[in-house]
């Protein structure tokens, strides 16, 4: 483990520190890290599976038969990189796309691909894992170390920490990996020639039929809303800061409700079913909730929330952006959501 004070700085920092623990460090590497391709999302689900078996060493050729068929199965949904990535990214993709066939009639990787993913993973996925924000800053927790090696790279073996098997069999578990596969699932669609550059510059709407995230024109759904929001809230129902777990009904509030506008008819404020305003919650904690408007704290938990959802790559950053522009505020970084959301409270008392 590092020292924290070593880990990213502003609001991605602010981020760990709200809730110091491993669980943390890996939402952060999986929610905040920059994405030109979708190797850190393959890699991030080969060690939950494996390290859910309890393993607490895997060798460099199996990890990357798991790494390989993770991508082979996002594959045909969307584009793994964006255009214009590195060219050793592209070769290696490219190695995934040419072998998928195959590898699909064999139910496993071809050799050539697992070689491919076992020359690949070092560089291009192990290697930043710990560093989600560059810059030589290190997650104050680390999942795995890949130890050294004088034969070939296929018989180097990777160390599982404790903390990852702790995170793989404990009760976060379920939530982790649906949180893993909504940021997959957002970033891949960021990459699609057809979607990409209109998420990319308009963001994401919410489908409240479905309770999901669409592109801007709504006719195309991207990931369901809870899973895409929670990590960045802790796991933690924004009302009551209570976990959030399987044996509570989980429902989608508007900190700021719709009434709002109603009490205010001349209301301009920003849109109050935007994504800013909405928070995964418990259900009777919504229910309880009623009209009212958020309190002091759930302002600065909204407050603390939206500035890591800022941390995160787009669409889902750009998504949050626009009703800061819109506003046209001004000032530091860290304080635009706090001015943001008082100058809304202010508007509807």
């Amino acid at each position: 483990m590092t020292d924290s004070s070593g880990f990213l700085g502003g609001a991605a920092g602010d981020f760990y520190r709200a809730a110091p623990a491993p669980v943390t460090a890996w939402r952060a590497a999986v929610l905040m890290g920059p994405q030109s391709h979708t190797g850190r999302f393959a890699l991030a689900g080969a060690l939950l599976e494996l390290a859910a078996e309890g393993r607490t060493e895997v060798g460099l050729d199996e990890l990357a038969a798991h790494y390989a068929a993770g991508l082979l199965r996002h594959l045909p949904e969307a584009p793994q990189a964006a255009a214009g990535g590195s060219p050793a990214v592209a070769d290696f993709l490219a190695v995934v796309a040419r072998e998928s066939e195959a590898s699909a009639a064999l139910g496993r990787p071809t050799e050539e691909l697992r070689q491919a993913a076992v020359r690949a993973l070092p560089a291009q996925a192990l290697q930043k894992f710990h560093s989600p924000g560059g810059g030589g800053a290190d997650l104050p927790h680390r999942f795995f170390e890949l130890l050294q090696s004088d034969g070939e790279p296929s018989e180097r073996v990777l160390r599982l920490a404790p903390e990852l098997l702790a995170l793989a069999t404990g009760e976060q578990a379920p939530g982790l990996r649906a949180e893993l596969d909504a940021r997959w699932g957002i970033v891949e669609s960021s990459f699609d020639p057809a979607a990409g550059r209109g998420l990319n510059e308009q963001g994401l709407s919410v489908d409240w039929h479905t309770v999901s995230l669409t592109d801007a024109s709504g006719q195309r759904p991207v990931v369901g809303l809870t899973a895409a929001l929670i990590g960045f809230q802790h796991g933690r129902c924004q009302l009551c800061d209570d976990t959030l777990s399987p044996d509570h009904a989980t429902a989608v509030a508007r900190l700021f409700p719709c009434s709002l506008s109603d009490r205010a008819p001349s209301w301009r404020g920003p849109d109050l079913d935007g994504l800013w305003n909405l928070a995964p919650a418990h259900a009777d904690c919504v229910e309880a909730k009623g009209d009212r408007l958020p309190d002091a704290a759930e302002l600065q938990r909204l407050a603390r929330r939206n500035e890591a959802v800022m941390q995160s790559p787009i669409p889902l950053r750009r998504t949050l952006q626009r009703p800061l522009q819109r506003a046209r505020l001004h000032g530091e970084h860290q304080d635009r959501w706090p001015t943001f959301l008082l100058q809304v409270f202010t508007a509807g008392r």
